[in-house]
């Protein structure tokens, strides 16, 4: 894979789901080192076609590169082998509940590398400390977390293998304005400081006022608009103009706010 080459490629996806057509034909590339966020509005499949770049929904046509490997046209080693240099947090969090923090940001280091005990619980505890979490979150249950707190349990067991891109499923849903804000920031930090891809599917107009390098529309079963948040905002799609013109209507400063959309 060029060093120059995207991380990832959609093209010409089309799913259906018996004579329901969710995506007719989208196409899109994300490069190393973007912040990118996937917006629609409900049943334009933004979840779906998350599931099928990560290798767990095959989509009806099309191709999806990962990381230089075509995901569905791929063996099971090779695709095993992709899906070691990717986190994914999905919506929910999806962390074992029978397990605690740290023994979930353990499972992928044990199912992949064979490390004694004095090597692997420092690699844990630092994937905690990079998910900004604190020490004593380690022990906890998923259970005794909040909200926010199990989301970032969740991209600290995301993050334990290294991965070079990140898939986030709404990661600000249902968060207070405060929490959500934090975890922004934790976004860019894995972007401007870890040097890692991000690719999230959101609703969250601060998330994309604010962090995001690139926002992707999808409508109709096609990409609509590719681009800064900017030049989205600009779009003169009735869907696009009525979502963004919601932060209008609260009084936020986006132009103010906004450094990475530009």
């Amino acid at each position: 894979m060029a060093a120059d080459a995207p991380i990832l490629e959609v093209e010409n996806v089309v799913t259906r789901f018996g004579a329901q057509a969710v995506h007719d034909g989208v196409s899109f590339a994300v490069g190393r080192g973007e912040l990118v966020a996937l917006i629609g509005g409900s049943g334009t499949g933004k979840t779906v076609l998350l599931r099928e770049i990560i290798g767990l929904h095959r989509p009806s046509a099309g191709a999806i590169r990962l990381l230089g490997t075509d995901i569905w046209r791929s063996s099971a080693g090779e695709l095993a082998a992709v899906r070691r240099r990717f986190g994914m947090m999905f919506q929910d969090g999806a962390l074992f509940s029978s397990l605690d923090v740290a023994h979930n940001v353990a499972t992928p280091i044990r199912e992949q590398l064979d490390l004694p005990p004095h090597v692997l619980w420092p690699l844990v505890q630092l994937r905690v400390s990079l998910a900004e979490l604190p020490p004593e979150a380690a022990a906890k249950m998923p259970s005794q977390l909040s909200g926010g707190m199990r989301k970032r349990a969740a991209i600290a067991r995301a993050l334990a293998l290294e991965p070079e891109i990140i898939f986030l499923d709404e990661p600000t849903s249902g968060l207070d304005p405060i929490t959500a804000r934090a975890f922004d920031r934790l976004m860019r930090f894995l972007v401007d400081d870890l040097g890692i891809t991000v690719f999230v599917v959101t609703h969250d107009l601060d998330t994309l006022l604010t962090v995001t390098d690139r926002v992707i529309v999808l409508a109709d079963g096609k990409v609509l608009a590719d681009g800064p948040v900017r030049e989205v905002m600009a779009v003169t799609d009735p869907w696009v103009q009525q979502y963004f013109s919601i932060r209008t209507m609260v009084g936020g400063d986006w132009q103010n706010a906004n450094t990475h959309g530009a």
